[in-house]
Order: structure tokens, then sequence, then C-alpha cells
């Protein structure tokens, strides 16, 4: 049955919402008061689902259409809710409430029925006291006329429906958690709270027949066992071969401190545990019949876990899993970034599911999953989509976007590179920064290449190269820079103090400079919150297929000041150049030479240009903490932004001043000023979630709301210029040229785009030997706010990405030596024949204001404010099936769009405001209007603002419903039927309807007609079931009616043939008479 098998994959959430189908057939369904969902009910075969909320309202759901609605909503008053049961094929459900009673609505109408099971009725004089909570209902299996209930005390109660009485009751002294029926309807097992199993004889009212501690440690001298935790949930399965199974979750013994949580399944005389990697929030044991009265012939356990989904197929020795198909790993490590690739190329996906595949767990079944309801929809993106995400411990996955749902491609672990045995010295300086320290702060990947960079919050960045093939490293290749910010002599205690260069040391250092360079007498206090370089692991590196390492860049401690983490990266495999930079400034690294190729502070990058007038650089002579950057009293560093997560500001992009100068070595001198101790942690701690001890709002209201003045003349925001954005290109470098040279563009956190020319030696052994030389010529353009995005466009328009290696396998040599690429840099530009005439134009965009550059000429076309109350949190400029556009996200939660190269408005929608942090730090735009964000911790929420993916968006869903026959109901044999036995039918509607139990009270349940419409009513309330009932029904009237009219007819022609025999007669009789005779 297709839908009795949807009931596997609905899973209830906290937050009210829940999804359905088979792989490839997902449903997004929230309830609108976002009120934690406790209970499902699937009307089986017939598109609906009946659901039950904390906030004591109950909803059914149309699953016939692609986006299921609201049918009918009631919502208790008086009462709460606490359990629900729906028979199978019966309209009528009742529901337990916190008071004890028992309701009935009927499902249809989704009205209240006059019969109401009161609590004091079902006890009558067994107990003094209240018997609690109703905690279980269920219909006896062979006679739905008994209804079992269990109160949370203890006290179960049969119930016959038709006398309206008790028929048993039976008391235990600990509390009930869940009941379960035996199918004969003879027998039924209870759970208690201290861990025990109880079974009951329907006829016997005394005592349980018997009673097991599954996990209890049994005394010698007969006494009882000791007791455990509670079980939550018990299921009692039969087969018709072999014992009966029984599953459970809970149980176990209060002496197991840290064990997982666990599942227990009892088959005859064994018993097997099988632990969880989360809390157990329900299970549900599937079956190969729906009929309760049948032998069950249990097959699989889908188990919901608080993180995850989990189904253990029970006819494999061993009780294995099956490989789960749905993207509920995207949380295993709260995610820290994201990017989105539309329009890939279309060898990717394959490419990456290839390597993926060989990283699959064995062990698992080798049957098919088992949820296959709904049906795949028609339509599909004509493009491949990918997601890459970025996680907290280091991991890197890939997933195919293509389809509705996420699909996991590909996972890299890059904490693989590093040693993770650590001194006790240094764990106990490093005790909060041990969390997260390979956190993935920034990617950068270039699709065509397939070449991957990334940089980690502990300022370490990564090159992988992707390989089909499994290779050995014996030596991890590594370099270390040191990128410092020096102070000028004339450092002032109030933060006025000058920046100068970085210090200059563009080879590797001969030693990594770690957590043991640290002044032991500071390593305690001081340096808690710094997160510490990472050691390079020095043994030989096992890589298999994949992504693999090529390079491992580390910045430095230098003096026993922390590096300061990395705010910007690119990637550019036509050149072989990773470039980063952080609020020191630049570094590019050839990753062909393994060397590094340039190492300049921000200052330097200005060269005579300097707008700021800064003075000449000195060596520092002291370090005195007096002299901070940044002073604790500062209204723009506060302790709010000192508490946020790294990333939550590096990809907004819109606190880097704030931060760089509260984090690092400002973060080390401000805690000399008595920074709280309590805040410490959080200073690099990365997290998904808002970090600890801070409320989301407040950071809005501390970050998101100040004034963002661009006013560039003051020397303190002078001190915090970030380097915020990199790109690479071929364009004309300095005003006037004729000819383009590859360059390389830096925006920083000032506005302020610097432009370095880029001098490449020839392709192949050239390119292995003679240096790369970088010239720094000064500065093009300066807007408000922090730069974010650049790009170029020819003279037509067109969007000219940066030029790119096609991919080659790596590890394929013939001689011994790695493989040069032969191939010169492949252009991507629309007009690959571009005159010296033609000029070119540069789009920047800032967090205000985006602008249009003409090259060589350097003038400014086109300029437009994008907002002037609020600043941008993401910009990129996306390539649309009608040309290019820039899409921005603002911090006031409007979408925008402006057209290239005219900057004019096309769209402004407000879509979302910003709630936290992770919103600033996942929003990401990509070609032909595609968008993402993560909205929770766990989930990624796509968004399209493209006319075309709207229209295709109805085809693209899959279809929830399939109706199918509904088994056989089971055989009930010759001496069943003979002696009364077997299962025994009730007409509900005779003991629940109006006629015979009368009106409900209106003040206990408000019924709210839901929003799913008049047709969505009938057709999901009555099902396909009912709507074969009703053909049936209006068949037999018009049979009938068809009958009465023969039967008139026949009645009209026997009488008309009398009339015309009278009337025969009387016309030979009358013949012969003349008039006068009458």
């Amino acid at each position: 049955m297709e839908e009795a098998r949807l009931v596997n994959k609905a899973d209830c959430t906290s937050a009210g919402h829940y999804r359905f189908g088979r792989p490839g057939v997902e449903c997004y369904c929230q309830h609108e008061s976002g009120a934690a969902v406790i209970q499902l009910q699937f009307l089986i075969n017939e598109g609906a689902l009946v659901s039950a909320l904390a906030d004591d309202s109950v909803h059914l759901w149309n699953l016939r259409q692609k986006r299921p609605a609201i049918l009918h909503s009631l919502k208790f008053s008086r009462e709460r809710i606490t359990f629900c049961h729906l028979p199978f094929q019966s309209k009528w459900l009742y529901i337990g409430t916190e008071r004890g009673n028992v309701h009935i609505v009927n499902v249809e109408s989704f009205m209240l029925s006059g019969y109401v099971i009161m609590w004091n009725k079902a006890i009558e004089l067994s107990s003094k006291a209240h018997p609690g909570p109703v905690v279980h209902i269920s219909d006896n299996p062979m006679d739905e006329g008994k209804l079992i209930i269990g109160f949370e005390s203890g006290i179960v109660v049969l119930w016959d429906l038709k006398s309206k009485k008790a028929d048993y009751r039976y008391a235990h002294d600990e509390a009930i958690h869940s009941v379960a029926w035996h199918h004969e309807g003879k027998q039924f097992i209870c759970s208690h709270s201290d861990g025990t199993l109880t079974t009951w004889n329907v006829r016997g009212q005394g005592r349980p027949i018997q009673t097991i501690t599954p996990h209890g440690k049994q005394p010698k001298d007969g006494k009882k066992p000791e007791p455990c935790k509670p079980i939550l949930k018990v299921e009692y399965k039969t087969t018709r071969t072999g014992e009966p199974f029984i599953i459970f979750s809970g149980g176990l013994s209060y002496d197991t401190v840290g064990r997982r949580p666990c599942l227990t399944v009892m088959h005859g005389k064994s018993t097997a545990v099988l632990e969880m990697d989360y809390p157990i929030v329900d299970f549900l044991t599937l079956c190969e019949t729906p009929y309760p009265n049948d032998f069950q012939e249990p097959y699989a356990v889908v188990v919901l876990l608080e993180k995850d989904l989990v189904v253990i197929d029970l006819a494999q020795n061993g009780y294995p899993i099956f490989e789960n198909p749905y993207p509920l790993t995207i949380h295993e490590s709260p995610v820290t970034c994201c990017e989105y690739f539309a329009d890939c190329p279309v060898d990717l996906i394959p490419a990456l599911y290839s390597v993926g595949s060989r990283q699959k767990r064995q062990g698992y079944s080798k049957k098919e999953w088992p949820v296959s309801g709904g049906n795949w929809g028609q339509g599909t993106l004509s493009y491949p989509e990918i997601i890459i995400t970025g996680h907290a411990d280091g991991t890197v996955k890939f997933w195919d976007a293509s389809a509705i749902m996420l699909q996991v491609l590909y996972k890299l672990k890059t904490a693989k590179v590093f040693d993770r045995n650590r001194s006790k010295e240094d764990k106990g300086s490093t005790e909060v920064s041990d969390e997260d320290p390979f956190a993935i702060q920034i990617m950068a990947w270039c699709p065509e290449s397939r070449m991957l960079c990334v940089a980690g919050v502990s300022a370490n960045v990564i090159v992988y190269r992707f390989s089909k093939l499994e290779v050995t490293t014996e030596v991890v290749q590594l370099l270390e820079v040191r990128m410092q910010s020096e102070l000028n002599e004339t450092d002032s205690p109030d933060g006025g103090g000058e920046p100068t260069s970085a210090h200059h040391t563009p080879g590797a250092s001969p030693h990594t400079s770690g957590p043991p360079s640290q002044p032991s007498t500071s390593s305690n206090n001081s340096d808690g919150g710094n997160m510490p370089c990472l050691k390079v692991r020095s043994t030989p590196l096992k890589q298999s297929a994949g992504y693999q390492v090529d390079l491992v860049v580390q910045l430095v401690w230098v003096s026993g000041e922390p590096p300061q983490q990395i705010t910007s990266l690119a990637l550019n495999s036509s050149y072989g150049l990773v470039v980063f930079g952080n609020s020191n400034g630049v570094a590019v690294v050839d990753y062909i030479q393994k060397t590094v190729v340039l190492n300049l502070g921000t200052v330097e990058l200005y060269g005579s240009n300097d707008p700021y007038q800064r003075q000449p650089r000195s060596p520092r002579k002291s370090r005195q903490p007096s002299g901070g950057l940044c002073d604790i009293n500062e209204g723009s560093a506060t302790s709010e932004d000192r508490c946020k997560s790294p990333t939550s500001v590096l990809m907004s992009n819109t606190n880097l001043h704030q931060f760089y100068n509260g984090g690092g070595r400002g973060a080390k001198m401000s805690r000399k000023l008595s920074l709280p101790t309590e805040l410490k942690p959080d200073l690099v701690l990365l997290s998904v979630c808002p970090p600890r001890g801070a409320n989301p709002l407040d950071h809005r209201d501390n970050s998101f709301s100040r004034s963002r003045s661009s006013s560039v003349t003051s020397i303190d925001k002078e001190a915090r210029e970030a380097i915020s954005f990199f790109h690479f290109c071929e364009t004309f470098a300095r005003k006037g040229d004729s000819t383009l040279t590859p360059c390389l563009f830096v925006g920083t956190s000032l506005g302020t785009v610097l432009v370095l020319v880029l001098t490449l030696p020839p392709a192949g052994e050239q390119r292995q030997l003679q240096p790369v030389i970088i010239s720094p010529v000064g500065m093009l353009v300066r807007l408000k706010g922090s730069v974010l995005r650049m790009a170029f466009l020819d003279s037509s328009g067109s969007l000219l990405p940066p030029s790119y290696d096609p991919w080659y396998e790596p590890n394929v040599t013939t001689d011994g030596e790695e493989k040069v690429p032969k191939r010169r840099p492949v252009s991507v530009s629309p007009s690959t024949s571009q005159e010296l005439s033609e000029s070119q134009y540069t789009v920047v965009c800032s967090e205000k204001q985006a602008k249009v550059i003409s090259l060589p000429s350097q003038t400014c076309i086109y300029k437009h404010n994008i907002t002037e109350t609020s600043f941008i949190l993401r910009a990129d400029v996306v390539q649309m099936s009608q040309g290019v556009c820039v899409a921005c996200f603002c911090a006031n939660g409007h979408i925008k769009t402006l057209s290239l190269p005219g900057l004019r408005p096309l769209m402004d929608v407000n879509y979302l405001p910003l709630t936290d942090m992770r919103i600033a730090r996942t929003f990401c735009f990509t070609n032909l209007g595609q968008a993402m964000y993560l909205c929770s911790p766990t989930e990624i929420q796509r968004i399209t603002y493209s006319q075309e993916t709207c229209e295709n968006l109805q085809e693209m869903l899959g279809e929830l419903f399939t109706p199918v026959e509904t088994p056989e109901a089971p055989n009930r044999g010759f001496f069943k039927g003979l002696f009364g036995g077997g299962a025994q039918s009730l007409d509900r509607e005779e003991l629940f309807g109006e006629l015979a139990a009368g009106k409900a009270s209106r003040s206990l349940a408000q019924h709210i007609p839901g929003p799913g419409g008049i047709e969505g009513m009938k057709g999901a309330a009555s099902g396909v079931v009912g709507d074969l009932a009703r053909a049936r029904i209006a068949l037999d009237e018009r049979g009938q009616k068809l009958g009465e009219l023969e039967e008139r007819t026949a009645a009209m022609m026997a009488s008309a043939d009398s009339f015309s025999k009278h009337a025969h007669e009387m016309m030979l009789k009358c013949k012969d008479k003349k008039w006068y005779q009458f």
C-alpha cells in the first residue's frame, strides 16, 4: 500500500512542520502557529493526514494536491490534548486529554461528537485519586466496540462503547507510558516509568500475567530488579512462523552513565540493543498488513531521532540499517558557510558522485529503502546546480541541488591534514578553542578546473586538486606566512595609533610557530580565547579519490601575537594563484611552485595614492598593552560584537573593521583592559546558532542598526581597513592602456578598489621555474561601505568570467613528475576576439552603492545608491536568461536586483527581515535567478526570482498521494464465523452521530475552516473509500429510480392497453345503435 508506507516518512519536528515521501518526493508543510507537532495520524489510502499540536489544536491536511493544505482545524480551549487515535478505515478520531477525558471527532466534518468518555465514569470507585492524563487509546483488534484507555497513573480501562461503561479495569503501581495489543485482542502489554513491561490478559483483572525488566539486573535472592529508566514506547508485533517482536525505546539501567539512547528489539529469547547517535523522538514498526487483527509480519522499524531518521531491517540478522537517501546530515556538524553554483559543467555532478559513492559505509541492508509513497514530479531544471557547505568540524560537503531535494555527492574532511594530538599543556591553555579549531570560514571553488580552496578559522588555507585516483602523500606541502600589523611609535592609549604594513616575509618559516611560541605567562589568561595555529601532520597521508591536498598555507604567530583571521579568499586555475587577505594585508601564493609571491600590508597597496596621508613606517620598539587598537569602551566594538562568530561577520562584511579590531590582537589588548571572562570563550567560536549568552536580536540591534558612516577621514576607521574581496581578470590595468593584462582587483572594508598587475611566465616548463611578478598599480575607485562584489563586462554588456584551465588528472604521470597542463588558459568570455579599441566595464558593489567604471578610461559611467537606511549583506553579479544583473540582499530584508551595465532597479521585494546572523552568513545568489540560505541550523531554504523556474515549479513537485487497492481483510474462517469468533465490527455512526449522541459543548473546541477550499475538502475528507461508497450508493439509487420508472411505464402501458380494450368493446356495442337509442 503506497500510502500505508507513506506514514513511514512523516517527520514531525518541534518547529511544527514535517515532510513526506519516497526519495525525490519531498514536501514541506508548516503550521502557521509554529507550535510543536506531538502526533500524526494518516487516513490510510485516503490522501489525508491529521496532525495534533502542542497548542491543543488538531488539523486535517489534504495530501491529494502537490502543495498540501489544511482543510479543517479544531482548537480546544478548555482541555489539553495528550493523545490521538484513528482506527483503520474509520472516520472517528479519538482524542485523549490532560484531564483524563476522551472526546471523539468526525474527520469528515471535523465536528465534535456529543459522545464523551469522562474520566470519573471510566475509573468509578477503582481509584480515589484522579488517574492523570490519557497516555494511550486504542480499540481491541478483534472488537471495535471495546476501547482500551491508558491513564498516566497506572490505571488501564477497557471501555465498552455500546453500553457506555467499563468492562474491566487494570491497576499497576508504576506510571504508564504506552500500551500495545497482541493482534488476537486477548492480551496487551504496558510500558512503565520504572523500566518494566507488564503483560495482561483482557479477562484477568487482578495482576499482570508477566512483569519483566529487560535491562534490570536480576538479584540472586529473588527480589525485584533494580528500577531502570522509563520505557517511553513499546510495540508488540506478531509473525505467522515465529516468535513475536517486542520493540521499545528507553528502559536502560541508571548506572549506564554516558550511554547513548537505545532501541531494544526482543525476539524470542534474543534481545538486541541498538544504540542511536541522537535521542529518540519516536519510532514506528512497518508491517505487511494495515489490519490490526491479522498477523503483523513486521519487516522494518523507522526511528525518528532528534537530528536524523534511521530505518532498521528486522528481516536480516544483526538488524542492519537501510542506507538513508534523505539529506538529513546537513547539520551533522553546524554549517559555518555555504556557496551555491548554478549552471555548472555537466560532467561535474557525475564526477563528484563517482568518488562520493566510494565513501559509503559498509554494512547497510541490501534491500531498497522501504518508504515508497508518492510519485516524482515530471519537470526538472535544465541545468546542474551544486551547493557546497562548510562545517564547524572542518568537513566540506557537495550537494546535488538540481532536483527539488538535495542529494549529498561527496564529503571532504579537511581536518585529516592536521595533527590532532596535542600535549596536556596545550589542552589546558586552549580549552575553549578546542571546540571547533578546524571550522571552515571561506571557500573558493573553480567548477571548470575543479580546484578547491578553503580557509579555516585557525588562519590556515588549504588548496585541493580533484583526482579520480587514490594517492599517498608522503609529506604534506606546507607554507608558513607571517602577516603582522606594526604600530607606529606614536601609539596612543585612546586608540589613535597609526597602522603600518605587514611584516614582509615572502619565504616560508623554518618551523611551525604555534602554541608553544606563546609566552608561558599569558597562556592561561590572555590567550585563552585565541585560536592557535594547527600543526600539519608529518606522517604520510593516504588520500582517496576525490579532493586531495596540494598545499597548506598557515599564518603563524609572530612574537606571541596570534594571526588575524582570513577575511577574503580567491583562486585562479589559469594563473595558478591563490590570494587571501585579512585586516593586516594581502598574501598571494603560487600553488604550482609552492611559493609565496606577495605579502604586503594594506597601506603598501596604495603606494603614493594613499588617501589617508598615513605617516611613514617605523620599527616598533616595545609592546605596551595600553596602546591597543581598540578600547573596551568604544561603541563600535561592544561585547556583543566580541561574542559573534567570526563568520557571521565575514560573510556579511558589515562589521569587518569592528570585528578585526576586537578579535585577534585587538582582543588580546582589550582583555588586558579587563574584558569580562565570560565573554572570552565565544571570541573565535564558530557555530550555526547564535553564540552563548547572546540573543540574535541583540546582534541585530548592536551591529545592524548602527550608523554605517562612510567617512574615510577618521583615523579610527583607517586603522581597521581589512581586505574584503578579490577578483582575478584580464583587463586594462592602467588608465589609457591598450592591451589586456592579467590583474588582481582588491576590495577593502573602507570601499577602496586597488589594482595589482600580474606578470606570468609562459605555460609549460617555464611556468614551473620562472617566478610570478606582481606589481601594485594603486587605487581605481572608492565607494561607500565595504566592497562586497566585483565583476567585468565586455563592451556589449556580457559577463566576462575569469579565465580558467580545464580539469586534468593530476596523478597520471609518465616520467615521475606531476603532469603539467599544456593548454593555454581558456577565456570563457562571449567575445573572445575582443578588439583593442573596445572597452570593458567593471562593476563594483559595496554595502551601500554600486558603480560601473569604464576601462581603460577609468571613468564612472553609472552610479546607484542601493540603500540609504540599511546596508547590503550579500551581493552577487548573476547571469540571467535575458542578461546580467546585480542581486542584493539587504539587512532590512529586501532583495533587490539592478540591471547591468545601467544599474536600473528591476526588482525590490521585502522578503525576509534579518532575525539572526545565520541568514547573513549563509545567504548567497547564483545564476539563473536562484538563491539560498540556512533558515534554521538544520535546513536550507532555496528561493527563486526567476519567472521561468516559477512557471516550472508546479511540474517539478511530486505527487504525494497514489491511490492503490486496499488489501483484503483477513479471513474469519468457518469455525470463527460459526461460533462468533473473529473481528467484531461496529457501527460508529450509530453511536457517535448527532442523532444518538447529540451535540458537543460549543465552548469545548472551536472549528476553523482551512484554506484548502470546498473541492479539496470533499476530496480529501471523503477519500477513495468514501468516493467508491458514494458512487456505489449513487448507482444503486440510479438503478432503483430506473426500476421505479420501468414499473411506472409498465403500469401506464397496462392502463393504456385496458383503456384501448374498453374503448373497442364500447365501440362494438354501440356500432349498430341509432342516435336516438342512446
